[in-house]
């Protein structure tokens, strides 16, 4: 069965995680450096306000952060992290399959091209997609995820040494407490 979206959802699009732990913040969706520059663009021509944060970065040396950025994110609208500015709720038009619409759908990151694989080993199916909670596994037809996923594997690779991960201090307010923000050392 091939992958698509179900009726009335946009969950992925509007619930941010924790990663790879509380103190790190809710992350945003990740935006490859090539793609940061044309989601600006894109926000700038949508009148849409985006907030893009380091991601994953890279270096040489463990006494400096970060001096090479392999990845951004983009992080959602509301206070606690949740809702990706491109999410039209405000409208009365729904996408086709009832949830609320992208408005750069044909513009949007390989991140989202790639849902609902998960990056690990193996790959794995996002167990909180309401497609594949209902429909099980889709291990067919997810040529053009998987290609969009091997794309950010691809980027992602480094010859650097250190790998550092940027805490976005964002989180629910019962949360606050316990988040930090800037780059952290992936130990």
């Amino acid at each position: 069965m091939k992958f698509k979206c179900i009726e009335e959802c946009s969950q992925c699009c509007i619930e941010r995680e924790y990663y790879p732990s509380k103190e790190f913040g809710k992350i945003g969706v990740l935006i490859l450096p090539e793609e940061k520059e044309k989601i600006e663009k894109i926000s700038k021509l949508n009148q849409t306000h985006i907030k893009i944060l380091p991601r994953i970065g890279v270096s040489s040396e463990k006494k400096s952060s970060s001096t090479k950025i392999l990845a951004y994110q983009m992080m959602g609208i509301e206070k606690n992290g949740n809702t990706c500015p491109f999410l039209d709720t405000t409208g009365e038009d729904k996408s086709p399959h009832g949830g609320f619409p992208c408005k750069i759908y044909e513009d949007r990151p390989l991140a989202c091209r790639a849902y609902p694989l998960i990056e690990s080993e193996p790959i794995i199916i996002d167990e909180k997609c309401k497609f594949c909670k209902e429909h099980g596994n889709t291990n067919q037809n997810i040529d053009s995820e998987m290609e969009a996923l091997l794309k950010i594997k691809e980027k992602m690779n480094t010859d650097m040494p250190i790998i550092w991960r940027f805490a976005t201090g964002v989180g629910e307010d019962k949360d606050l407490a316990v988040l930090k923000s800037g780059w952290i050392l992936e130990e």
